[in-house]
């Protein structure tokens, strides 16, 4: 009888032994498919950042060098749209808005205050600028055009007397007056614009 329940209890060891290997290796089986799509997910965000990285070194681009930029600028007048242009700065137009814009180079570098006088509350027909305001500061007569809500500029009335300050002058062939971006207008001590810059960018 000694013998049959050794027996027994040793078959009965065995199984319980083979029962707890079997549930182990499905233990270990089951730990192995858990964790095998982490390493992938990481392995992918990891690899994504990687792309992402390059991308935007790829994206950002080199500043070109002086002479780059002149072979840019010489490829460009060589096309009908910079011959245009060309001719269209040697006209008398041409040269009276490149006048009107140097006149006011240093002021704008600087971001100083220019003293301006509202001469009328819309602009050139055909301009496409946004909103904006003819302004003649100092004799000349420009197009002061503003990004972003208007603010109060919706109250300013012909003759006005405002302060403005602007980062930039530009020109084109298409408009008789220099254009001036505004940044910061004051009347009366009292701020009636100023640039709030994007989301995102300045």
């Amino acid at each position: 009888m000694k013998n049959k329940r050794n027996a027994l209890s040793g078959s009965d060891l065995s199984g319980d032994r083979s029962m707890l290997i079997k549930t182990t290796k499905i233990m270990k089986k089951a730990i192995y498919a858990l964790i095998l799509p982490l390493v992938v997910a990481g392995g992918l965000v990891f690899a994504n950042r990687e792309v992402k990285n390059d991308d935007s070194k790829k994206l950002t681009p080199k500043p070109l060098s002086a002479a780059e930029r002149r072979a840019a600028m010489e490829q460009w007048e060589a096309t009908p749209a910079g011959i245009k242009f060309k001719e269209w700065k040697a006209s008398p137009e041409g040269k009276k808005v490149l006048a009107g814009a140097a006149k006011i180079r240093k002021p704008v570098s600087a971001f100083t205050n220019m003293e301006a006088v509202v001469t009328s509350l819309s602009l050139p027909p055909g301009s496409r600028l946004g909103f904006g305001v003819m302004a003649r500061i100092d004799g000349v007569d420009y197009i002061l055009r503003f990004d972003n809500e208007p603010q109060q500029l919706r109250s300013l009335k012909v003759n006005d007397k405002i302060i403005i300050k602007s980062h930039s002058v530009s020109y084109a062939p298409k408009y008789a007056y220099p254009i001036v971006s505004g940044e910061y207008a004051e009347r009366d001590g009292k701020i009636i614009y100023k640039h709030t810059p994007r989301k995102g960018g300045c």
